[in-house]
């Protein structure tokens, strides 16, 4: 296993330490802090840099008093360490008062109520992607409690947050977000969080099942790896650390993370942060989108709940899917027009290998990520100081192995794909081919009997052919094509 240690836990001044309050300096301007955040390619933690916000006083007690009687739903989950993720269409549901949820917390066994069914040693509670507009709509006041202006971005505050609220061992599955840069305001409660580079998705095992727009899950539950299913992942490289009160930590565009309370309240306080990369993945993620709803509606038109995530709300028919799709690409090409001419790497659509074309696109927009962990600027050269010290410290990460130790299911350059006479597909020759095409009527007489018995290693599910359809690499090289095909 791929282990990294911790990162060190720095002091957090408090406010008044060393004299008034207003005698506090933060360690970084405005300007600097979203300088660094735009540039910085590795997770990091920013201290002292919320001592004045409001917000820094949310607790779960105060904030059950703000929002007294109001309901909300927690995520009911196991405290179990099984080798499967605990994906939220597995999860039980609860509407329940923060007041509710808090004696509950206290481990009062004999309570009535929504929690009654949950016994508080063997269930956690997370009430989590709590967006602040939904939340507090009519105390829209609360709102300036969060002053994400003091990173660089101004207006921004907690009409662009989300609130979580969560017990000990609550904890988000391993994924990654395909929109922005996120940080997060720890207030109450400590959690862990352990994270991994872009450059390891192959060795997380990526799926889209079960489905959520701008969320792509890992297959492993990471803190419980079974490594005899998913050997690729003793390769993959972790980053841990404890994210305490007073705290920010930045976590940078396509970064795989599993988050975990490990104090008996947690709450936090996140806000994504918009990049330019984003108009390329919103037509990633509209491919994606009608491909998941196609194939898994025409599997089962009755059982959308098995695969959709409860956080999607809109219609799923092919109709509104062409339309998302439409729309994204529409936007992409309203933003180009905006925006200067560069060169992204494109797939060309004759079978040769890729190469550098112009399209107009945006100025900042990367294909692919180079996962490096040094300090770049937005032309990829790198900065001449590093901006760490202990007011921003770099979670912890292990050396890295030699490429060829570490290997890769995909080729960086695309050569995996199609060989140079695009003849055939990755590393599958003639011999496998005509092995495939053997195992073909086995494969039907397989998927047209009843058995009882376990498939076997032979057998396709739907969901084995949307892990490669929709594998974050390929719907990549659509979007390129499909941009490219709109574009001539």
């Amino acid at each position: 296993m791929a282990a990294g240690s911790e990162a060190t836990t720095p002091v957090i001044l408090a406010a008044g330490a060393g004299g008034e309050e207003g005698e506090h300096v933060k360690p970084f301007t405005p300007e600097k802090a979203k300088e660094i955040i735009m540039s910085l390619q590795q997770p990091a933690i920013f201290c002292n840099m919320v001592f004045d916000w409001p917000a820094r006083h949310w607790n779960a007690k105060y904030l059950s008093e703000v929002l007294h009687g109001k309901q909300i739903r927690f995520r009911m989950g196991m405290k179990s360490m099984s080798t499967v993720p605990q994906f939220e269409t597995t999860c039980s549901y609860v509407e329940a008062t923060l007041e509710e949820f808090l004696t509950w917390n206290c481990d009062q066994s004999s309570i009535s109520g929504p929690f009654r069914d949950y016994d508080h040693s063997k269930f956690w509670a997370y009430a989590d992607y709590k967006y602040f507009v939904s939340l507090f709509e009519d105390k829209t006041d609360i709102f300036q409690d969060v002053k994400w202006s003091d990173f660089g971005f101004p207006g921004r505050n907690g009409q662009e947050s989300t609130l979580w609220i969560g017990s000990l061992g609550a904890h988000t599955p391993c994924h990654l977000d395909s929109y922005g840069c996120n940080l997060v305001f720890q207030v109450q409660g400590r959690k862990r969080w352990h994270l991994f580079p872009p450059e390891d998705t192959p060795f997380l095992y990526p799926t889209r099942i079960p489905y959520e727009e701008s969320s792509v899950f890992s297959k492993i539950n990471v803190v419980n790896p079974d490594l005899k299913r998913f050997p690729q992942f003793q390769k993959a490289q972790r980053h841990m650390v404890t994210l305490s009160p007073g705290q920010v930590l930045f976590v940078p565009r396509h970064w795989w993370h599993y988050v975990e309370s490990i104090d008996p309240v947690t709450v936090s306080i996140n806000s994504w942060i918009e990049l330019e990369e984003d108009h390329l993945a919103r037509v990633e993620e509209a491919i994606t989108r009608m491909l998941v709803c196609a194939l898994k509606t025409a599997e089962n038109p009755q059982n959308t709940r098995a695969w959709l995530n409860p956080t999607e709300v809109e219609e799923t028919s092919h109709a509104v899917n062409c339309c998302y799709l439409n729309a994204a690409v529409s936007a992409f090409f309203d933003r180009c027009r905006t925006s200067k001419v560069v060169e992204i790497q494109a797939p060309r659509t004759d079978g040769e290998r890729m190469k550098k074309e112009e399209l107009n696109v945006y100025s900042h927009m990367e294909v692919g990520q180079t996962g490096s962990q040094n300090l770049t600027t937005g032309t990829g050269k790198p900065e001449a100081a590093s901006p760490f010290g202990p007011d921003l410290v770099p979670v912890a990460q292990r050396s890295e192995e030699p490429p060829s130790e570490r290997g890769s299911i995909f080729g960086s350059d695309g050569k995996d794909f199609v060989d140079k006479d695009g003849e055939h597909f990755g590393k599958l020759h003639c011999a496998k081919r005509q092995q495939i095409m053997n195992s073909e009527k086995a494969i039907k007489e397989q998927i047209a009997s009843n058995a009882t018995t376990a498939p076997s290693q032979t057998f396709i599910s739907t969901d084995d052919l949307l892990d490669c359809l929709v594998n974050p690499q390929v719907t990549r090289i659509v979007a390129q094509l499909l941009i490219q095909g709109r574009s001539l």
